[in-house]
């Protein structure tokens, strides 16, 4: 059995979070680029050649801004983190640094299944982490604040485990029903609003 012995406050530790996810976002924007003495034509068609690394982009700092926006969340009413939070922290943080290579994959072979399948499996490895934080900090109060917190409720957790779910569902599906089954991501949209409003209105 795992035994939860407090090893100081979080700020060390979100600090660590704030850096990796920045530079992860950073690293995405690399690959963004034109070659320099295009004539019109070909600067044009270069453009156009860059659409599927923008969408990859935008989608990638999507995924990274709300997992980075949610651990703020899960953090804000801790008071202490255990040996356990920081190990499945750190795994998180190594996924997330990890997210710019399937999406340089998504980018450049978005038409192949394989390449859906790693990001997708990359997208649910991170929420698989931030998941078992928020769990982990949820069936432990004594390392919490005595103030409620959203992130410690059952809907909180069912939110992120939606995410985990569909992205997994994918990594097998894509390989049935091809690349364009990155559609079923739109799903999360309306379901994430509908919890977020209910989480609202619980307070």
């Amino acid at each position: 059995m795992w035994t939860s012995r407090p090893e100081g406050g979080p700020e060390r530790l979100v600090t660590l979070v704030d850096g990796v996810f920045a530079i992860a976002i950073t690293l995405l924007v690399l690959d963004l680029s034109v070659p320099r003495e295009l004539d019109p034509a070909a600067y044009r068609r270069a453009l156009g050649e860059l659409l599927p690394d923008l969408g990859a982009y935008a989608l990638s700092v999507a995924v990274l801004g709300s997992f980075w926006r949610d651990h703020r969340r899960i953090f804000q009413d801790v008071r202490e983190i255990d040996g356990q939070v920081i190990g499945i922290s750190i795994a998180g943080l190594g996924v997330a640094a990890l997210v710019p290579f399937p999406t340089r994959l998504l980018a450049e072979y978005g038409a192949q299944s394989v390449s859906v399948a790693v990001y997708a499996g990359a997208v649910a490895a991170l929420g698989a982490c931030h998941l078992g934080v928020a769990t982990v900090l949820a069936r432990r109060p004594w390392l919490r604040h005595d103030r409620p917190s959203d992130a410690a409720t059952t809907l909180y957790l069912t939110d992120s485990a939606t995410s985990v779910v569909v992205f997994l569902a994918t990594v097998p599906l894509v390989m049935v029903t091809g690349p364009r089954i990155m559609w079923l991501w739109l799903v999360l949209v309306p379901v994430k609003v509908y919890l977020g409003r209910r989480l609202q209105n619980a307070r």
